[in-house]
C-alpha cells in the first residue's frame, strides 16, 4: 500500500515537471538541429537538409579572420570584468546588509537594490542613455567642475568600462542574496569567540565571516566560469553603436549582425558553435574545481 501511494506521489511531481520539460524540449533541444547549418553552404530556398555540406570550411574561414580574435577578446574582458568587480560588489554588499540591525530598514535597502534586476535591458538601456549622453545628467555634472564633457557611449576606450559597471549595478543587488545566506548561516558563536579575542569588525570580517563564505563564494566563482563567453547580449545590443565595435562587439552581438542582419547563416552558426563548445569544456571544468575545492558540484 506504502509502495502504490509513493509511486502516485512521484506520478504527481512528474506531472509538474512535465510543463517546464516540454518548454526546455521546444526552445532548447529542438532548436539544436540548426547545427548543421555550421557545416553547410546553408541557402533558405533549399532548407536545412538539402543545401550543400562543406565541412569545416566555415570554421577554418573564421579562425582566419581577425575580427573574430577582436571580438573573442572584448568577450573575455567584458565578462571577467563583470564577474570580478560584480562578485566582489555582491560580497560587500551581503557583508555590510548583514550588519543593518532595523529590520524595516534593511528590507527597504533591500527592495531598492534588488530592483533593477527584475527591470530588462530593453527599459534600463533608455535610462543608461539618458544619464551618460553628452546632455545627461553626469556630464552636467562634470561641467559643474570644469570637466569637459565625456562621451562614454561613444567612446571605444570608454564604453566597455561602462558596460562592465552598468551590469554591476544592475545585478550585484541580486547575486548577494546567495552570499547574505550563507553569511546568515554562519555560527555567531565563532564571531562572540573572536570578540571576546579582542578582535575588531574588520577582523571579523577578514578571519570568521570571509572564511565561511568561502565554499560558497568558490562554488559561484566556478559557475561564472561558463558565461565567460556570453558578456551579455541584450544589454550590448541595446547600448553600442558602429562606432565602438572595436572594443565593444561581443561573440553574441556578432553572431547575430553577421549571421541575421548580414544573412550569413552558415557562419553565424559556425561562430555560435564554436561559443557553445568553449563554454561546454568551461562548465566540464567548473564542475571538477567546484568538487575539488568545495567537495560540491554544480550538475
Amino acid at each position: 500500500m506504502k509502495k502504490k501511494k509513493r509511486n502516485g506521489l512521484e506520478l504527481t511531481y512528474h506531472l509538474m515537471m512535465l510543463p517546464g520539460l516540454l518548454f526546455l524540449i521546444i526552445f532548447s533541444y529542438i532548436p539544436m538541429v540548426g547545427i548543421i547549418m555550421a557545416f553547410q553552404d546553408f541557402v533558405p530556398a533549399k532548407g536545412l537538409f538539402h543545401s550543400d555540406f562543406v565541412g569545416l570550411k566555415y570554421f577554418r574561414y573564421m579562425l582566419g579572420l581577425n575580427d573574430i580574435w577582436e571580438v573573442l577578446r572584448n568577450t573575455v574582458a567584458i565578462a571577467l570584468g563583470k564577474i570580478f568587480i560584480g562578485t566582489f560588489m555582491a560580497i560587500a554588499f551581503s557583508i555590510l546588509l548583514n550588519e543593518i540591525s532595523i529590520k524595516l530598514m534593511k528590507k527597504g535597502v533591500q527592495t531598492i537594490v534588488y530592483l533593477p534586476h527584475f527591470l530588462s535591458w530593453v527599459v534600463l538601456a533608455s535610462v543608461v542613455v539618458n544619464i551618460f549622453s553628452l546632455d545627461g545628467i553626469v556630464n552636467r555634472i562634470l561641467g559643474s567642475f570644469g570637466i569637459q564633457a565625456l562621451n562614454f557611449l561613444g567612446n571605444p576606450a570608454i564604453f566597455p568600462k561602462l558596460i562592465v559597471a552598468t551590469d554591476v549595478w544592475k545585478e550585484f543587488g541580486y547575486n548577494s542574496v546567495i552570499y547574505l545566506a550563507a553569511i546568515t548561516a554562519i555560527d555567531p558563536g565563532l564571531h562572540e569567540a573572536a570578540a571576546i579575542d579582542g578582535a575588531g569588525w574588520f577582523k571579523r570580517v577578514i578571519h570568521v565571516t570571509i572564511p565561511g563564505m568561502l565554499p560558497i563564494i568558490l562554488l559561484m566563482a566556478a559557475m561564472s566560469l561558463t558565461g565567460i563567453l556570453s558578456a551579455g547580449f541584450d544589454q550590448i545590443y541595446n547600448l553600442y553603436s558602429p562606432i565602438v565595435y572595436e572594443t565593444g562587439d561581443v561573440l553574441d552581438t556578432y553572431v547575430y549582425r553577421i549571421g541575421l542582419v548580414g544573412r550569413q547563416y552558415s557562419f553565424g552558426a559556425a561562430v555560435g558553435l564554436l561559443r557553445s563548445l568553449v563554454g561546454l569544456v568551461l562548465l566540464v571544468s567548473a564542475n571538477k574545481l567546484t568538487m575539488k575545492l568545495t567537495d560540491e558540484k554544480i550538475f
